[in-house]
């Protein structure tokens, strides 16, 4: 854990560093994006190895359909409720 912490840190620490660098900004963007393809592709390798995993997929799957779906569904109501109270201009009542 403290070696994720630390690597966190170095990062930000070179991202504040080169913040005004563009061509690194630019570059950032596609190697963020292309390291968390090969992130989740990796992790699909590990629940494919592991057994058990693949054993209760049934279960597993439409728990995480049940999740995934709550998740998105409550985002949504409570982005809903922030845009109502934060963002939406009051109209006022002509006449």
């Amino acid at each position: 854990m403290v070696e994720v912490l630390l690597i966190m840190l170095a990062g930000v620490a070179f991202g504040y560093l080169f913040r005004r660098r563009d061509n690194i900004i630019r570059l950032a963007e596609p190697l963020l994006n292309w390291s968390i393809y090969i992130l989740l592709f990796l992790i699909g390798i590990s629940v494919g190895l592991n057994e058990v995993v693949m054993g209760k997929l049934d279960t597993i799957g439409v728990q995480a359909l049940i999740l995934s779906v709550a998740g998105v569904i409550g985002s949504c109501i409570a982005s809903y409720f922030c845009y109502v109270l934060f963002f939406k201009k009051k109209e006022k009542n002509e006449g």
